[in-house]
């Protein structure tokens, strides 16, 4: 079947699944393969869930007019997800970077929502499935969407530029991560810099945070006609600082040459993200959101995730940030540590996954780091880190070791930063915290 045609039912049934544990009444499952499945193998059990078709690739599971048969699922998936992104006349804001991308993408749906009937990508559908999946979630009510973008290999993010066609982007940061399906740290900039690209070749407007050198650095050597800057320094069209974080942040901001300045107080944690703030007023701004708007915005947002979340416990204030964990985000999440005033703090961090090569020096590097601040408890969880063990520092090869450590000598009345790799299952030592 062409892709026009499958259009044309999609559009009576715009209900899609790849997953028949969320099969609802009259949806279109596609029979996606992977590793250790076929797809294929569960087409009948859609239907008899209440699927209206199923998409399916190999011939021998067809069984009637249900089936729809392909050349290639995923293909046929994201070229359905690109011919409906045609049909869609509305801004599309690309968000992708090494760390922050999936909070900034928040905070511009807070902002944004203020004023606008927007989407934006749920959870971390960000890949190569995730991001057709969010564009066939929108529907004709939705005036602006916001799409982040996840990678883990080179030209990953020129990929699924091709798939959503952003009319604007930003790049959050660029930081040590998935070195091994990147190369390098040149690598990394290299992927995350293919939506610049994509902007520079389509007249895009670029959300540039001027103060990352290695972001002015990628946009400067690209022709982007209609960039618009926020940061820390004068000359900014969004400049803004960081007041308080006790645990939580507390920001100003100003528009360039306005006189009158704004003080926002958050409900996240985490110096690092000033800048994704900034970006979020930068965005509302420049979508013609008031000033008074974009606070309500920020000020609403409250993360859910274990990304910079604050959980208060009957023992402790607890910072959870173990969604995932690279080198980049660890460093930032321990300068967050040190700042904060606090009569008592705690440090427990997990392996970082995924450094390839150079994961025994960034290993190194961060426990270096943890050494200097001062902290009264220092636990460190996972392989990786237990190679550098010092004296002074405790250190446990698996999370159910620490979680059996920490049972028996209780953390309490202490702000503790919980860091980790998602691999690592910190979310098992919060009951005990």
């Amino acid at each position: 079947m062409d892709i026009q045609s499958l259009y044309q039912i999609y559009k009576q049934y715009p209900n899609i699944t790849t997953d028949t544990r969320k099969i609802e009444k009259d949806s279109i499952f596609f029979a996606l393969k992977g590793a250790n499945f076929n797809g294929n193998t569960f087409a009948e059990k859609a239907l008899e869930m209440g699927a209206k078709y199923v998409v399916i690739d190999e011939e021998t599971y067809r069984k009637g007019d249900a089936y729809i048969l392909v050349d290639d699922v995923l293909k046929t998936l994201q070229q359905l997800a690109n011919y409906h992104r045609h049909q869609l006349h509305i801004p599309i804001i690309g968000v992708t970077g090494t760390n922050g991308k999936t909070t900034t993408k928040e905070l511009l749906y807070a902002v944004v929502s203020q004023k606008y009937k927007a989407y934006a990508t749920k959870g971390n559908l960000n890949n190569h499935i995730g991001v057709p999946l969010t564009l066939l979630a929108i529907d004709d009510s939705i005036e602006l969407a916001i799409i982040e973008m996840g990678a883990n290999h080179l030209e990953e993010i020129a990929f699924l530029c091709g798939i959503a066609e952003p009319t604007h982007g930003l790049i959050s940061n660029v930081g040590k991560a998935h070195l091994e399906g990147f190369g390098s740290f040149e690598g990394v900039k290299k992927t995350k810099g293919e939506l610049y690209d994509w902007l520079q070749d389509h007249q895009g407007v670029l959300f540039l945070q001027a103060d990352n050198p290695h972001l002015k650095e990628m946009a400067s050597a690209r022709k982007i006609a209609d960039i618009i800057t926020y940061g820390f320094s004068e000359g900014n069209d969004v400049i803004g600082k960081l007041l308080k974080a006790n645990p939580l942040l507390q920001i100003e901001w100003q528009k360039k040459g306005a006189a009158e300045s704004y003080v926002v107080d958050t409900q996240l944690t985490g110096s690092y993200n000033t800048e994704n703030f900034l970006a979020a007023i930068a965005v509302g701004l420049h979508f013609g959101i008031s000033s008074e708007a974009i606070n309500r915005g920020i000020e609403g947002y409250t993360p859910t995730n274990n990304r910079s979340q604050i959980m208060k416990t009957a023992h402790n204030t607890l910072i959870c940030d173990y969604y995932n964990a690279n080198a980049t985000s660890m460093a930032a999440a321990l300068d967050n540590i040190r700042i904060i005033e606090a009569d008592k703090k705690a440090i427990v961090l997990g392996d970082m996954f995924e450094l390839g090569a150079e994961s025994f020096e960034e290993h190194k590097k961060i426990v270096e780091n943890v050494r200097a601040i001062p902290a009264d408890r220092k636990i460190f969880v996972g392989k990786e880190f237990f190679a550098h063990r010092y004296e002074g520092g405790e250190f446990y090869e698996t999370t159910a070791e620490a979680k059996q450590a920490i049972s028996e000598k209780p953390i309490t009345d202490a702000t503790v930063l919980l860091k980790a790799s998602r691999g690592m299952a910190f979310e098992n030592l919060v009951d005990l915290l």
